[in-house]
């Protein structure tokens, strides 16, 4: 069963309207959807933000059945040659505001944890072809830098190129991402940039949605269409 987890309405919302064989899974604090999707069994939902959000929701995906993850959504640019637009296929995600350096840990690093967790191969192939059938915009790979802050100066930013070597900024990936690895279960984060996480982030963030929810739709779909003709290959 794959899993499809945004953290808001608007980054599912064109998903569900199309998800056929709806059944609602009500659960402690989510909604979990389960369908056909492309002619792929799914289970769709809508997390919340922050990384407790998110924990919790791929911890319910999980039991609900879900094997593969694909966390959709929107993140601020950090990496330099990024625009607003542009799509992040995650190679690995960090959580950049762990801060345990007073006992000679490195930034980012949960003692007891591995620093970073990396996004599954396949997932990670698949969504890359998928997203670059997105017209008009660049797709890369990169590091995902997750936290509960909204990184919006230009100096959030540099610490984050300089320190983690981040690509964009959200605030929900990694935590999808440790669940997901302590568990076996393959994920993917894919993220739009809707803006470049500086001081212009909030007027970008609100005009960009909608044009996010579509390329959303497109990538995860182009994933789907993919992953389903692997499975009756």
């Amino acid at each position: 069963m794959l899993a499809i987890m945004g953290a808001m309405d608007e980054e599912i919302e064109l998903l569900l309207a199309e998800l056929q064989e709806r059944e609602t899974l009500e659960r402690p604090g989510v909604t979990l959807y389960r369908g056909v999707l492309e002619g792929v069994p799914v289970l769709l939902t809508k997390g919340g933000i922050g990384k407790v959000n998110a924990a919790m929701t791929a911890t319910h995906l999980l039991h609900a059945g879900a094997t593969r993850v694909i966390f959709t959504g929107v993140a601020g640019g950090v990496h330099p040659n990024l625009r607003v637009g542009d799509i992040v296929v995650s190679t690995d995600l960090v959580q950049h505001d762990v801060d345990v350096t007073a006992l000679n840990y490195a930034p980012g690093t949960i003692p007891g944890e591995t620093p970073c967790w990396a996004a599954d191969e396949h997932l990670r192939a698949v969504a890359l072809e998928a997203a670059r059938e997105v017209e008009g915009v660049q797709t890369v790979e990169g590091r995902v830098a997750s936290g509960d802050q909204f990184i919006a100066s230009s100096e959030g930013v540099q610490r984050l190129w300089t320190e983690f070597s981040a690509s964009c900024a959200e605030m929900e990936g990694a935590a999808v991402a440790q669940v997901c690895a302590k568990a076996g279960v393959p994920f993917v984060v894919i993220r739009s940039v809707s803006d470049t996480a500086d001081h212009s982030a909030n007027v970008d963030y609100r005009t960009f949605m909608p044009l996010v929810a579509r390329h959303a739709k497109q990538v995860v779909r182009g994933m789907l269409t993919r992953l389903g003709a692997s499975a009756g290959a």
